[in-house]
């Protein structure tokens, strides 16, 4: 539902801002510096997050039309949701020694880059903070947004007063969260890199996935010997055998079938919801991850 034209052109408004304000002090090569970082960081990623943003807001206005100034303020905090989201990629990829992410190399694997990558995530971080005061320190619900703000809980800001429907509503986007973890845990092992832009290195990084779970739980002793022995090591031929056995294990197949579950569950949590709005924002969630390749 978003135009994406006016959210790219929020995006350059916010970075001109940024780039230019007294705060920060940038000189002419630090700014150029900074501009590519954000480009390359806040830019680049599939936006579904801060789209959501704007999605939510005009299901939750019951069909009324936004006006100009709703559409800007919506736009920018969705955007900042995106800054924020930047902010943990490159300390992600940082720790876990990824190598490429949205189909390009890392920003800390970047030429001239390195480890400066740590202080360009606290400077995104910084960022988010400094558009939530630019545009929203005289609204009345400032101290409260930047609260939730901190909490990663942007979104319950607009989802009612009532107590009870706040928890019902987070206990729904906490289990929503729990799915796109195992999924993204799923992508990692069977996911096409074309796609999703990444190559997977939860097996060589000895995560706690959603699969090495699931495949504990259905081995048998023999199985697991074969999990404890290459589990968690860098060599190409012990991640091979934690793939074959995964194989072996049938967890593309378990996954669709949990996959199918889960969403069915979360449909019906959201349609016991008695607001409709909120069952159209939550289902709007859902449908943007739901069998989701990337």
């Amino acid at each position: 539902m978003a135009d994406l034209d006016t959210f790219f052109y929020v995006y350059s408004i916010l970075k001109s801002e940024l780039l230019h304000d007294p705060l920060f002090k940038f000189s002419n090569d630090s700014r150029q510096w900074v501009e590519r970082m954000m480009d390359y960081n806040v830019f680049g990623g599939k936006l579904n997050r801060g789209l959501s943003v704007i999605d939510s807001y005009t299901l939750l206005k019951d069909g009324e039309e936004l006006n100009d100034d709703e559409i800007f303020l919506a736009s920018t905090l969705a955007w900042c949701i995106e800054w924020l989201q930047a902010c943990f990629v490159v300390v992600d990829d940082i720790m876990d020694n990824a190598h490429t992410r949205r189909g390009k190399p890392c920003w800390f694997r970047v030429p001239k880059v390195g480890l400066i990558a740590a202080n360009d995530a606290l400077l995104l971080r910084g960022h988010t903070a400094r558009i939530l005061k630019n545009h929203f320190r005289r609204k009345p619900y400032y101290a409260d947004l930047v609260d939730l703000f901190n909490e990663v809980a942007c979104a319950l800001l607009m989802l009612g007063d009532n107590l009870d429907n706040h928890i019902n509503v987070k206990n729904i986007l906490v289990e929503m969260g729990t799915f796109y973890q195992a999924q993204d845990d799923y992508l990692d092992c069977f996911g096409d890199p074309e796609i999703i832009g990444k190559i997977g290195t939860d097996i060589e990084d000895f995560k706690c996935s959603w699969l090495v779970v699931k495949a504990l739980e259905l081995s048998n002793e023999e199985q697991k010997k074969v999990l404890y022995e290459n589990y968690g090591k860098p060599d190409p031929a012990n991640v091979s055998r934690v793939k074959a056995l995964y194989n072996e294990l049938n967890l593309q197949g378990v996954f669709a079938e949990y996959e199918s579950n889960r969403y069915e569950k979360l449909v019906a949590s959201i349609e016991a919801h008695p607001s409709k709005a909120v069952q159209a924002t939550l289902k709007s969630f859902l449908a943007k991850i739901y069998k989701r390749q990337k």
